[in-house]
């Protein structure tokens, strides 16, 4: 099997340069767009490294993670929002539409919820499914507005995140079509702590989307 082309470039969302990377499957056809986002320590070059885009890539998704506004190198771009309060919901549309996305599964991580969160609420209709992975800002939105959604949803945490990890299972299932994913042994980056386990997981998971 062709190993996956992996690009990078970026694109412009809301009169901003956001760096990106990008893998394609071999095959013509993707069978979903998976968009990565990230947490405040890590960016774009993280999936890369553990090789999740690469995962995603030879089972036939096209991969796209963006490295968040003033992170990465995304650095000289500004942030909607402040960190640790919900963004814009505009702001990760736009994103959507820069990339031309179209519905995509978002695999959103504790920094990343202030912007997937809220996006999610308002524009459901942009995410195929949600994997949140100990997000930040589950607290900002009710348990009614998380019973409207109706989008499939893939819960990730470790064991050994004793605060994010609990405190988002917590709100998030009152998402109502969601499934856990709990990885022993592992902290709050628990991808990066369990990969294989991650990987096995999150492609189990996206097999079940119609």
């Amino acid at each position: 099997m062709a190993a996956p082309r992996v690009t990078e470039s970026t694109v412009t969302v809301q009169g901003q340069s956001l760096f990106y990377r990008r893998a394609e499957p071999a095959q013509a056809v993707p069978r979903l767009t998976v968009l990565l986002l990230h947490g405040i320590r890590f960016s774009s070059e993280t999936w890369l490294q553990v090789g999740t885009l690469a995962t995603l890539a030879e089972n036939g998704y096209r991969a796209v993670a963006i490295d968040l506004p003033g992170l990465g190198r995304s650095k000289d771009a500004v942030a909607p929002a402040p960190v640790g309060q919900p963004a814009p919901a505009a702001f990760l549309k736009a994103v959507s539409e820069a990339l031309d996305l179209g519905p995509a599964v978002v695999i959103s991580p504790s920094l990343s919820g202030m912007y997937s969160l809220p996006c999610l609420l308002e524009h459901s209709q942009l995410f195929k499914a949600y994997v949140p992975v100990a997000p930040i800002c589950t607290e900002k939105f009710t348990a009614q507005q998380y019973a409207q959604i109706k989008t499939p949803t893939l819960i990730v945490y470790g064991d050994q995140d004793a605060e994010l990890g609990q405190t988002s299972l917590n709100n998030l299932k009152h998402l109502p079509e969601h499934q856990v994913l709990l990885l022993p042994g592992a902290g709050h980056a628990c991808y990066l702590d369990k990969p294989n386990e991650w990987h096995r997981g999150l492609l189990d998971f996206l097999q079940q989307l119609k």
